[in-house]
């Protein structure tokens, strides 16, 4: 290639040499993206303690990702609060997590994207006794377990009840986890109990709303509790959506709570981003006890932006070559050839035509601008000359041949150098003739 630039373009073999190297190291560089722009195959996520819906969800989200050769790690956890310091933390490991809204008022956010909201998760309020509450307030003074230590259900319980003037003595607070909350509850040792799907079983919960000594509070203050915390929604659970035959729960509930969302640190790969997506959507889309169909996964933006990846997938969808070729990785890596190779193509080879044209014209141009000195000497040559004339006509051509002997050529231009040469010799000849 040294050999060939000098022959062609004229270079010194120095300046040739530079160019090739750095031809070779723009070379090694898009090589070394293009490996190293491949999706990882192992993810990190951080659900949930076990038989929480976090738990659940993660395991479907592990199988739909291993069909694409993707392994899914799940890091069972405490709840929301710690799924959250663990993607704060880049010491963790951890990729991905579920999160409920309104954990993120002490949080540095920086390195932290939502891929979306994928459900909602009510806030549960189990209490004994023979008369109905109407407010979170008349809970003052009882044992109330409010959530273990590191969950989301915690976090909301104490928010809500100290809104409600309730901070401490004469109220006992007791951080237990759903299974020992709502086993105390039915043994009579607490009097209520806080509970979400991040800590606690489908199991738990029905077990808690089929007891006949056990009610479930309604939020009658649910839209004063959504417009004070802007992450809290109401959700309506409808009559008999629990048991209908036995009509479980005999009228409308209406809850409070906030959206679950899939946090990512940024810097997950688009490909990723888009599978978890397409994830979501299978696990999420469909209809259930507080959604309709299609209701999720959403880009509903709250503490957490939501990622330019997730946005564009949520406004076109799947890309052209996800929706024609039906293989992952295969997908992945036409993907990287079309942004490192295609674009180097369409720059190379363009310039690669182009160059030697515009060093073509330019070198001619030299030689063309020593033909014309000529032409005019020639033409002055024509007819009887007297001897100083014919003098002057030489040193004319003596300049002209000077010129033309301090043009530096390359050698695929040899011909033409050489045919200039004849040429003037062809005009001497015939003025000394």
């Amino acid at each position: 290639m040294v050999t060939a630039l000098v022959e062609n373009f004229g270079l010194n073999p120095t300046m040739a040499f530079v160019v090739v190297l750095l031809l070779a190291f723009a070379g090694l560089v898009a090589v070394f993206w293009f490996v190293q722009s491949a999706p990882p195959r192992t993810l990190v996520l951080s659900s949930g303690p076990p038989g929480s819906s976090f738990q659940r969800w993660a395991g479907l989200y592990e199988k739909l990702l291993a069909k694409d050769g993707v392994r899914l790690q799940v890091l069972p956890s405490k709840g929301s609060l710690e799924n959250l310091q663990r993607l704060e933390s880049a010491a963790s490991g951890v990729d991905i997590g579920f999160v409920q809204g309104g954990l993120a008022a002490d949080t540095d956010l920086r390195d932290l994207v939502s891929l979306g909201s994928v459900a909602y998760q009510p806030l549960w309020v189990f209490y004994r006794g023979s008369a109905r509450i109407g407010r979170l307030s008349e809970l003052t003074g009882q044992r109330i377990a409010v959530g273990a230590v590191g969950s989301g259900t915690r976090s909301l319980a104490l928010t809500l009840l100290k809104t409600n003037g309730i901070t401490g003595l004469p109220t006992l607070f007791l951080d237990l986890d759903a299974e020992a909350a709502a086993s105390g509850l039915l043994d009579g040792k607490l009097d209520a109990v806080f509970l979400m799907g991040d800590s606690a079983s489908l199991q738990t919960l029905r077990s808690l709303v089929r007891s006949p000594d056990i009610h479930l509070y309604a939020f009658s203050q649910a839209d004063a509790y959504t417009r004070r915390f802007a992450y809290l929604d109401r959700i309506e659970l409808p009559e008999g959506s629990i048991d209908l035959g036995t009509d479980l729960p005999a009228q409308d509930v209406v809850l409070v709570g906030p959206t679950v969302e899939l946090v990512a640190r940024k810097g997950l790969h688009p490909a990723l981003s888009d599978l978890l997506i397409q994830a979501a959507q299978e696990v999420h889309g469909k209809p259930g006890l507080l959604q309709k169909r299609g209701e999720f996964p959403a880009a509903l933006e709250h503490e957490f932006p939501i990622s330019d990846d997730a946005l564009r997938f949520y406004k076109s969808g799947k890309g052209f070559l996800s929706r024609t070729v039906h293989n992952f990785w295969l997908v992945s890596l036409l993907n990287r050839i079309l942004v490192v190779f295609v674009p180097m193509l369409l720059v190379l080879i363009p310039t690669l035509r182009f160059l030697p044209v515009v060093y073509r014209w330019r070198i001619q141009l030299r030689l063309y601008r020593c033909y014309r000195p000529l032409l005019l000497l020639e033409r002055d040559a024509a007819g009887t000359l007297t001897r100083e004339q014919r003098q002057d006509l030489l040193r004319r051509l003596d300049e002209i041949e000077e010129t033309v002997n301090r043009l530096r050529v390359p050698a695929s231009f040899a011909d033409q150098f050489y045919g200039l040469r004849g040429h003037i010799a062809f005009v001497r000849e015939r003025l000394t003739a």
